[in-house]
């Protein structure tokens, strides 16, 4: 399968805009595109869908989507220490390779030896904080 991509400079005179309104609609995820390198590229289909999608009401006037942020604190049962440090790696490797759209989030994490657990206190965008939980909600499933 052959895929077209472009980089931000052809994607920007193409649409007519400046090359940062290209890269902040990417850093904003309204613009999908894959880092290679140092650089920015899109492919064909994502410059086709982000171009359908971004065309402006009969008034003229973009709408825009309220953003909602969660807070959460998860506790999880552990066997032992390694297990925690293992979830707590896991859970961290998962925020890191983010999309780039969900925006910025935080993540404190402690094994309380006690009580054998495992607590994150986490802060983000709802769609990332829904990952999260599908990421834990597997890891929970994973020895049945």
């Amino acid at each position: 399968m052959e895929h077209t991509y472009y980089t931000v400079a052809q994607v920007a005179e193409m649409l007519k805009m400046h090359e940062k309104t290209v890269q902040r609609y990417i850093r904003e995820g309204k613009l999908r595109a894959a880092k290679v390198g140092k650089a920015w590229r899109i492919t064909g289909h994502d410059l086709s869908l982000f171009t359908q999608g971004n065309k402006l009401p009969a008034d003229g006037k973009a709408k825009t989507s309220k953003k909602i942020m969660v807070s959460s604190v998860i506790d999880i049962d552990v066997d032992s220490m390694d297990e925690g440090i293992n979830l707590i790696n896991m859970i961290s490797a998962s925020l890191n390779s983010k999309q780039q759209g969900y925006g910025k989030s935080s993540m404190n994490a402690q094994f309380i030896e006690q009580d054998s657990r495992v607590r994150i206190m986490f802060y983000g965008d709802v769609k990332l904080t829904e990952d999260l939980m599908w990421v834990l909600s597997n890891y929970n499933n994973q020895g049945e």
